[in-house]
């Protein structure tokens, strides 16, 4: 066997040396944070992956001969994030509205503005650079809500950009709010699914993308029981993004009555929403994906993340990112946003009064943040926690670096202490995709240069389109 230090070059020679069906890599010596309820976190513990596949835990595990056996002593082990809701398509205009006041402005600047002369290349590019950036601050699933598909070639680049990457991706598409498309959606995707989701057994899913309701962008981005079918015939989940305030608890309901509402069904942001229509979420099993920074900061109807409403039905939400435009892109920052709000939250409704807050733990946003973030996005089966027989998308988390160490409690070293520079390996069904602390297989100088030649296409004076 050849052991090794999870740093330098030769380790992950000697990982890549080995054909990838035929790998078997045991990390030995971590701290083994599972996220599996039965297994919970084991000190001083090995993980064995063959292949793309987590084939066991525990302490004291024999990998055979021909295994490389990577020594992770002082790092901490845990499921690789899961990003359930990210318009990944508009990075490379990053912070341009960090400020940005309310959904209006969003929408006025960004729907309505800069998307209109998004290209194909365009999209490839914005996608890339966000799968990119997801890997490296440990997110080893992402769904990219993708609702700029204003053509078949803008809906092929978003998808060709997750397979570049190798990340786990979910590709939900949706048309357009505004301008002109080829209003192909939901029709193509039939032809999405057959050319590139033909198989169970790969990285990329395919899901539907709308919206709640008409208020925005009309009816036909709004679900109801059309789009329902159309998921329903493709055999795909559906996620349904700004849902929010009054008249979305109107269309819960709606959909609750007309049988469209389930397990596979995510709805996205969820704030400000009645409780009958709470109560139809939980009692329908359908899934709920929060954006914690997206509520607060953008000031999302009632601006506090829907965790405790969610808990309250039985959901166990998801996590997500939302608009880079206006965020932060890592699930570092969505982690501790949720726990400070929520706790903030419910030692003020008990201040001055005998009763107890109900507080949420790191484990639960770490939670949030990986196994019901995997089962948000329909993948339970295959991720979000380090269980025998899922696959091998896992962080190595330097938990002795500088701003880590001492290490006490491993998962409030994870949620609390931790950000992208501490994850020295990040593995995405079984293959290296960061190691040494490097995003692999990346010119980072022809990136910037793509990246910033988009970005001076979609600012160029003549394409500054007038609203309407």
């Amino acid at each position: 066997m050849d052991v090794h230090g999870i740093t330098g070059a030769a380790v992950l020679e000697q990982v890549r040396r080995r054909p990838a069906h035929r790998r078997r890599v045991l990390f030995s010596g971590g701290t083994v944070v599972t996220m599996d309820p039965a297994l919970g976190v084991i000190d001083g513990g090995d993980l064995l992956v063959e292949g793309d596949t987590i084939t066991a835990v525990g302490r004291g595990l024999d990998a055979g001969d021909g295994a490389v056996v990577v020594d992770v002593g002082g790092a901490i082990l845990v499921p690789g994030f899961v990003d359930t809701h990210r318009h990944a398509w508009q990075t490379q205009l990053r912070r341009i509205m960090p400020d940005v006041d309310d959904l209006g402005g969003y929408v006025t600047a960004t729907l309505a503005g800069h998307a209109r002369v998004y290209r194909p290349e365009d999209m490839y590019t914005g996608t890339r650079l966000a799968a990119l950036s997801a890997i490296d601050s440990g997110i080893t699933t992402m769904l990219d809500f993708s609702h700029n598909s204003r053509t078949r070639e803008h809906t092929d680049a978003a998808i060709e950009a997750l397979l570049a990457t190798g990340i786990r991706g979910v590709h939900a598409s949706m048309g357009p709010h505004f301008g002109d498309w080829d209003r192909q959606w939901p029709g193509d995707l039939a032809r999405v699914k057959d050319r590139y989701f033909s198989s169970d057994d790969q990285l990329l899913t395919l899901r539907l993308a709308a919206l709640a309701t008409d208020e925005i962008a009309g009816p036909l981005l709004a679900y109801g029981p059309g789009l329902a079918r159309t998921a329903q015939e493709l055999g795909i989940g559906v996620s349904v993004d700004a849902v929010f305030g009054t008249a979305s608890s109107e269309a819960v309901l709606r959909w609750a009555a007309n049988n469209v509402l389930g397990p596979d069904v995510t709805l996205i942001h969820a704030t400000g929403l009645t409780s009958d229509a709470w109560r139809a979420v939980g009692e329908t099993g359908t899934t709920v994906a929060l954006a914690p920074t997206s509520d607060a900061q953008i000031g999302l109807e009632t601006a506090i993340p829907a965790v405790d409403e969610a808990l309250a039905a039985g959901v166990r939400p998801g996590l997500s990112i939302d608009v880079e435009v206006a965020l932060a892109g890592d699930m570092f920052t969505q982690m501790r946003a949720l726990h400070a709000i929520q706790r903030m939250r419910a030692v003020n409704a008990a201040y001055g009064t005998d009763r107890q807050p109900a507080r949420i733990t790191t484990r639960d946003v770490l939670d949030f943040a990986t196994l019901q973030g995997a089962r948000t996005n329909g993948l339970a089966g295959l991720t979000g926690s380090l269980t025998p027989g899922k696959k091998a998308d896992l962080l190595v988390v330097q938990a002795e670096d500088l701003n880590n160490m001492p290490l006490n409690d491993p998962i409030g070293t994870v949620v609390l202490g931790s950000d992208a520079r501490n994850i020295s390996a990040v593995l995405i069904d079984g293959e290296p995709r960061k190691w040494d602390g490097r995003v692999l297989d990346v010119d980072l100088a022809a990136l910037r240069a793509e990246v910033h030649a988009s970005r001076a296409h979609l600012l160029a004076p003549e394409n500054r389109p007038g609203l309407g």
